[in-house]
């Protein structure tokens, strides 16, 4: 086996190519593998208001739950409702 040495100048060259590559990785995490959805992710989907989305909540057009004082979004729900709404220009 072959001793390779690497100098501070490679090392540092790998860290930064490692941390690009995880940043990559973690944009490209968005809401499409999460079962549930917080409040603000479902405003920025559905380009809604806060207070738009309460009236969402109230009137049982859109389901959710509470722990706490947060409310989660079943994601399913959220792109069945865009489905079941969608209009033929």
């Amino acid at each position: 086996m072959a001793v390779e040495i690497i100098t501070k100048q490679e090392l540092e060259t790998f860290k930064q190519e490692l941390l690009k590559a995880l940043q990559d990785l973690l944009k490209g995490h968005s809401t499409e593998h999460k079962k549930w959805l917080k409040t603000n992710e479902v405003q920025k989907i559905l380009k809604l208001s806060p207070g738009t989305l309460q009236n969402l909540r109230i009137n049982g057009t859109l389901p959710y739950t509470k722990i706490g004082g947060v409310y989660f979004y079943p994601q399913d729900e959220i792109m069945k409702l865009l489905q079941e709404n969608l209009r033929n220009a």
